[in-house]
Order: C-alpha cells, then structure tokens, then sequence
C-alpha cells in the first residue's frame, strides 16, 4: 500500500465516525501529515467518489470536511429520514430560519414583524438546535440581540458559505406558472 493509499484509507475512516465536520488542519495534525498532502487527498476522495456514482460523497463545507449521502440518494434517503420525525423543524421553525438566513443579522422584533407572530420561542429552539446565534446587538433603545445563522446550519444544509444559498426570486414560480396556477382556482 502506498503512503497516499494509507492517507485516504485513514481520512476516509475518520470521515466516517467524525460526527460533524473536521477541517484540514485537525485531520493533518491527527494523521501526522502536511496540511496540502491531506488536502490533495481530500480532494481526491472527493473526485473518485463522484466519479464512481457511490452512494457517499466527502465534500468541504463551512467547517470542515465530511462525508454525507450522494444528491443523487436524495428520494432514498428522504424516505428513510421521514421514518424519524423527533428531529424535525415545525414550518414556523423553518420559515423563521429561511428569514434569520436571508435577513441576518436580525433582530426577534424583525423577524416577528415578517412573519406577524410572536417568535420568541422559535427563535429559542433554534438557538438550542445550533442552527441560529446571537451575532451583535443593534443600536438604539434597548440594543435588541440580532442574530444570525450558525456553521452548523451550513452543515446541515451542505453549504459552505451563505453565498450558496438560492436566491429568493428563483424560488418563486414564473409569472406563466403562476398565471397558470391562478387560472386553476379561478371559476368561469
């Protein structure tokens, strides 16, 4: 076995038991190896998985690397974690982190007043989940907390950065879809 053969058998093995992501530098400095040498290797891994259409992949996100389900897994995958419903976010929850993460950072009063409802308990769920944080306060009386998405919220999401997240308009049906789905529910 060559060394880069030992290397990535390792890298992949940590991925696999890691339960969040590990960066460059902790794998290198755990492994005794160079950053680039495990950053060569990652990217390799990476390479060879996508290429061998596997059911995994090791890709890089805002905090590290790790290894998670292929997209291509997704409805396979869907139908396997809809089995274990604990975890889930209520639609509150998941409409009040879609406006911390488009708006951040923001205020509760910001958020409750977009989506015309008291957030205080969301807001603290989703602090406790990890998926939000208090990123500064804001001027003015009473210096309100605001807050912001979290690194685990990219992880989760398979993000490394805001930037990937999808534009609001492009989440928004066309004027011919919604012209079409207008002319559905309206009566001759």
């Amino acid at each position: 076995m060559t060394d880069s053969t030992a290397l990535r058998r390792d890298l992949e093995a940590i991925l696999t038991v890691a339960l969040e992501p590990v960066d460059a530098a902790t794998l290198a400095d755990v492994l005794g190896e160079t950053t680039e040498d495990v950053l060569a290797q990652l990217e390799a891994i990476a390479v060879a998985l996508a290429e061998q259409d596997r059911g995994f992949r090791v890709v890089e996100l805002a905090s590290g690397w790790r290894m998670q389900s292929s997209p291509e897994a997704i409805d396979a995958v869907q139908r396997f974690a809809a089995r274990d419903v604990s975890t889930r976010l209520s639609t509150a929850a998941l409409e009040t982190l879609a406006i911390v993460a488009y708006r951040q950072p923001v205020s509760r009063a910001q958020v409750a007043t977009l989506r015309g409802v008291n957030v205080d308990g969301v807001v603290r769920l989703l602090e406790q989940r990890g998926y939000i944080q208090e990123v500064g306060r804001a001027e003015g009386p009473g210096q309100p907390a605001l807050f912001g998405t979290t690194e685990l919220f990219l992880d989760r999401l398979g993000l490394s950065s805001l930037d990937q997240l999808p534009r609001p308009e492009d989440l928004l049906p066309s004027d011919e879809d919604a012209q079409s789905l207008a002319s559905e529910f309206t009566t001759p």
